[in-house]
């Protein structure tokens, strides 16, 4: 591994945030000015552009043959926008959610997580699997944009300023198109990298997208949620994440499979670990995400503190460490059964305050 391989890894990590800056911004300011609400631009607009890193990852790794960095690094960075990204902007300030989130959002993205680990079942996600991956995209974009349309509310203001100059739309566009161009380069000179790092450290393809390239292509998300979190757009930041985690599966995932030479392998591995943390991070979201419609500051270090447990427990089985009988038993026994109880004593208390009278 050369230092050349390591500095064409972190140029294609900053060619993928500069792209997906100039992705977002661009897109958000043409839904601005097409009158869309905030919410609905982080579940759409910025979603898909912040999704763009992973799509791009993705595909470059599947035209490569590398299929299991393809689903390491969709599957790692759904969790690390679970765990890692409302982990850390909770701690930053409490976030917000808004009522339809828990209404259609929140479930689709569960449903959708599940669906994956069903159709993973057998090994591989073919082209079949790609096809109805899509095919769900398409419905989510049509119900997303025809709920919007419905529920309309002019109080709802963005803080992106709309410019439906023509030169406003001439510039926006540009920078569409130059953010897709940036996230094509740094998407091969990422994967490339990511490659040879597997080779040096001998470990998995699958153990290197589901981290590095995982947090990696999750920078943007991190980024937009951030600032958008400290800008007053709580909306933004939380109708990202989930935005994005249904997107990375049914856009990234699902147009992979379709366009890939072949099946995407899913290593067992995969299937007996990773696949039921993704989904079990999506479940936990519906609790959390219920108990007073925001997610408080400790519910976001307890995001981030199983972020934190499921990275040591990768790195702890890829070098088969001797502590790892002994981290798995206190994560089984003792840190996720505290953490269930916690949760249900405070949804048990908030349905109660609920149903008080004012």
């Amino acid at each position: 591994m050369t230092i050349w391989t390591m500095l064409l890894f972190g140029a294609g990590i900053v060619l993928l945030i500069w792209g997906a800056d100039l992705l977002v911004r661009g897109a958000a300011h043409l839904a601005a000015a097409a009158g869309i609400s905030p919410l609905i631009i982080g579940l759409t607009v910025v979603a898909m552009g912040t999704s763009a890193p992973e799509l791009a990852v993705s595909l470059q790794a599947a035209l490569n043959g590398q299929a299991a960095l393809t689903l390491g690094n969709v599957v790692g960075s759904n969790i690390a926008n679970i765990l890692l990204i409302l982990g850390l902007v909770a701690l930053v300030a409490p976030l917000l959610v808004a009522p339809r989130l828990l209404q259609r959002e929140v479930p689709a993205m569960i449903a959708v997580s599940f669906l994956l680990w069903l159709l993973a079942a057998d090994g591989a996600i073919s082209r079949l699997d790609g096809a109805v991956l899509v095919t769900l995209l398409g419905a989510f974009l049509a119900a997303t944009i025809w709920g919007a349309r419905r529920e309309q509310d002019p109080s709802l203001e963005s803080a992106v300023r709309p410019d439906r100059s023509a030169w406003g739309l001439v510039r926006n566009v540009g920078l569409v198109i130059g953010g897709l161009i940036l996230l094509v380069a740094g998407a091969q000179w990422l994967v490339d990298g990511a490659v040879v790092f597997a080779r040096a450290l001998g470990v998995s393809e699958l153990i290197i997208g589901l981290t590095i390239v995982a947090v990696g292509t999750s920078l943007p998300e991190i980024a937009t949620s951030v600032l958008a979190s400290l800008r007053g757009e709580r909306d933004i930041a939380v109708g990202n994440v989930v935005g994005s985690n249904i997107l990375n599966l049914l856009a990234v995932l699902g147009l992979t499979a379709l366009i890939a030479p072949e099946p995407i392998a899913v290593p067992t591995s995969a299937l007996a670990f990773d696949l039921p943390v993704l989904v079990a991070a999506a479940v936990a979201c519906l609790p959390i995400f219920f108990n007073g419609k925001l997610i408080a500051r400790w519910e976001g270090g307890l995001f981030l503190g199983y972020y934190v447990a499921y990275t040591i427990y990768l790195i702890l089985a890829t070098t088969r460490h001797s502590a790892l009988p002994l981290f798995s038993a206190a994560m089984l026994f003792f840190a996720i059964p505290l953490t269930v109880v916690t949760i249900a004593v405070v949804t048990v208390r908030g349905l109660h305050a609920s149903r008080q009278p004012a």
